[in-house]
């Protein structure tokens, strides 16, 4: 799946380079990545016996700035996945016009399969893998799937250790406690938010009303959920772990969020409200679709059953180069994953700022400045597209590829 997931990446940036009309060598720097750290590594586990290992950290481009991006604990993670991730961190910083480049770290674990001491030894062990090429100057890694707020601080007082200085902002995404962002728990959810109120906004809409399906109830799509349901939404649909839940006449956002994450939605019951599975979600009628799980999420083999009105892509990649074509085809509004799920490394970019500066905002002041940062983005990629007459997904690589260029020809990289 990762390897399809890189070729996506591909095809979408040679067209969006095309419709730039930049010749190969301009931008050929931007289809491989500049460095990649691949490492096994030993970790006592509770019982006393050593298991191995195998860790990444990819760095894309540091073209505009120090590389960013998450790290995810995954059974499925591997060198292809987090190579695309990587590149993709690129593309939203980009298209975000934040001073970051693109990076992203994995190891390939089930998380829930180790104890929390475990999963501190892990995490401490990675971090000596990765600290030679990360940096609050150079890359700054940050939560991603599977991987919270702790992780980041172990990750902070490990590399403090190593290198001999409390580092606040070698990572974002931390604890409060440590230096971490009033507002950053919530971004990657508000920005959706941010980005389905922009959209509706061109189209003349209000978000009143509209039907939404939300796929994946994790912190994104959970907070995604909570605040389209707070604007007037009818969230009707939500996944979790193990299927969906639906209500045709809207489910109470609160009440489930009160109820509990992922094991518990299983017994939630209340009237009207049947459990259905993740793949009747995708194929609901509905104004807003927001897939917010895991790459892929709607293929060639499911796009026909797509009956959405637009698309807010939550999760990284949930649709393919191929369902993108066809979803176009058909008149479906996509925004793309670079632009509608880059408020979490918006307010990441925030967090670092103030992390430099030892000076914090309040979370008023944190929500205010990502709505503006989002909404000049946006307004980039909607001008951008309607202006070449392309989708949206390309319109947001054409802005994140000329300006990645532009800065690679500014710094005599290229001619």
């Amino acid at each position: 799946m990762a390897g399809n997931t890189y070729a996506n990446m591909l095809a979408v940036l040679d067209s969006a380079a095309a419709k730039l009309g930049l010749a190969e060598e301009e931008y050929a720097f931007l289809r491989n990545p500049e460095r990649e750290v691949k490492g096994t590594f030993p970790v006592k586990m509770d019982d006393g016996h050593i298991e191995m290992f195998e860790g990444y950290r990819i760095q894309h481009s540091s073209m505009r700035g120090p590389c960013k991006g998450g790290i995810r604990f995954h059974p499925d993670t591997d060198e292809d996945e987090v190579k695309s991730l990587a590149a993709w961190m690129s593309f939203k910083c980009a298209v975000a016009n934040i001073p970051y480049g693109g990076g992203k770290g994995g190891i390939t674990v089930d998380p829930a399969k180790l104890s929390k001491a475990e999963l501190e030894r892990l995490t401490r062990a990675y971090t000596k893998l990765i600290t030679p090429v990360i940096g609050p100057k150079t890359d700054i890694p940050a939560p991603d799937v599977n991987t919270n707020a702790q992780i980041m601080g172990w990750i902070v007082d490990e590399y403090s250790k190593l290198v001999g200085e409390f580092t606040p902002a070698v990572v974002t995404g931390k604890p409060l406690a440590l230096g971490g962002s009033l507002g950053r728990p919530a971004a990657t959810g508000r920005g959706i938010l941010f980005n389905t109120r922009e959209i509706y906004k061109r189209l003349g809409k209000s978000l009143a009303g509209a039907t939404v399906a939300v796929q994946g109830f994790g912190n994104v799509g959970g907070v995604a959920a909570q605040l389209l349901y707070k604007e007037g939404c009818k969230v009707v649909a939500i996944s979790y772990a193990f299927g969906a839940l639906y209500c045709e006449n809207g489910l109470n956002i609160d009440e489930i969020i009160d109820t509990g994450y992922q094991m518990k939605l299983n017994d939630y019951n209340a009237e009207g409200v049947k459990h259905i599975t993740n793949e009747e979600l995708l194929a609901l009628p509905v104004d807003i679709l927001v897939p917010a799980a895991l790459e892929n999420a709607i293929t060639e083999k499911n796009v026909d059953t797509i009956n959405a009105g637009i698309i807010v892509e939550g999760a990284n990649g949930p649709i393919n180069n191929a369902a993108s074509k066809v979803l176009d085809e058909k008149g479906i509004y996509i925004v793309p994953d670079i632009l509608a799920n880059s408020g979490g490394v918006i307010v990441s970019y925030f967090e670092w700022v103030q992390d430099l500066q030892c000076y914090f905002w309040s979370e008023e002041e944190v929500n205010a400045k990502l709505e503006r940062q989002i909404s000049e983005a946006f307004k980039a990629v909607w001008d951008t597209a309607h202006e070449n007459g392309v989708s949206l997904r390309t319109g947001a690589y054409m802005v994140a590829v000329s300006r990645i260029v532009e800065a690679a020809k500014l710094r005599g990289y290229i001619n």
